[in-house]
């Protein structure tokens, strides 16, 4: 039986499962309505989308590293609890080891793909996983870098996933450098890795800003200009990371110490896991007495 839009449309309203995996559900059920719905259950598919709707800011960052290709991503969960579950550490590692084998553009294209380019999909991966668990779970988002043998990564993952950090160096092998290098994205967080990447138009609108705190202060005006491009240094300090002082030895800067080893910073990208997103804000307390009193 042909699987139509209208047919799709019910189910997806019947249930709250997505659109693919109605359709899909359909197609395996024959476009019998009854035997699609359960086909979803079984597969846990009615039960994530019920969680849907649910906050899910908690998580981790994980890295996951095959030859000359890595790839940091975030996956979010409702409560840090679940990452420690080894279900979920397991999901971590199949979804690294699926985004390095197939390269998807996209965490929305990444979930259409067959895990590791066979079988369910990962989408349907990550609902089964939810319905094991019992929590919204959802893929957020990743990035994948590339380098040559003669280059080398650096992964950090801090606080048991809070925070992951790839970073890539050219021209070393040396990894213990990278990792270090890594350790300080961590904890200082730069945004850029050199001044040559910041936008002239931030620089502009720091500088007018410097101008007129220096103004407001009362400085002479000959002597305001010399002032804003010391502090505009201080500026650059703080967002770039090769200005930085070095966590691990502060008596010099990120780029001397990655010169030290022969290489230079290629680039970096930091994820703190739920940074940008709502948060929970249940009481713990009032939530454990709501299962007590069930």
């Amino acid at each position: 039986m042909a699987v139509t839009a209208k047919m799709v449309k019910e189910l997806r309203e019947k249930t709250g499962a997505g659109m693919m995996d109605c359709k899909k559900a359909l197609t395996e059920s024959d476009g019998d309505m009854d035997k699609a719905m359960e086909w979803l259950r079984e597969k846990g598919i009615s039960k994530a989308q019920k969680k849907a709707d649910r906050i899910a800011a908690e998580g981790s960052a994980h890295v996951e590293v095959d030859g000359n290709t890595a790839v940091l991503l975030e996956v979010n969960c409702e409560t840090d609890f679940v990452t420690k579950n080894d279900q979920f550490k397991a999901l971590l590692q199949e979804l690294g080891k699926h985004l390095l084998s197939q390269k998807p553009a996209t965490a929305e294209e990444a979930l259409e793909q067959k895990l590791h380019g066979e079988g369910d999909t990962v989408n349907e991966y990550i609902n089964s996983t939810i319905a094991k668990i019992g929590e919204k779970i959802s893929l957020r988002r990743f990035t994948i870098l590339n380098k040559t043998d003669n280059d080398a990564f650096g992964a950090y993952i801090h606080m048991g996933g809070n925070i992951g950090v790839l970073t890539l160096l050219e021209g070393t092998t040396d990894e213990a450098a990278a990792k270090d290098v890594a350790m300080h994205t961590a904890a200082v967080n730069p945004r850029y890795v050199s001044r040559d990447e910041v936008s002239e138009e931030e620089v502009n609108k720091e500088r007018e800003m410097l101008k007129t705190q220096a103004l407001n202060e009362g400085k002479p005006e000959h002597i305001v200009e010399k002032m804003v491009e010391g502090r505009l240094g201080k500026f650059f300090e703080e967002i770039c990371l090769l200005e930085q002082s070095f966590v691990k030895d502060p008596d010099q800067k990120v780029k001397k110490f990655v010169e030290s080893t022969g290489g230079s910073v290629k680039g970096f990208v930091r994820y703190a896991v739920g940074e940008g997103m709502e948060k929970r804000e249940d009481n713990f307390a009032e939530e454990v007495m709501s299962q007590v009193k069930k």
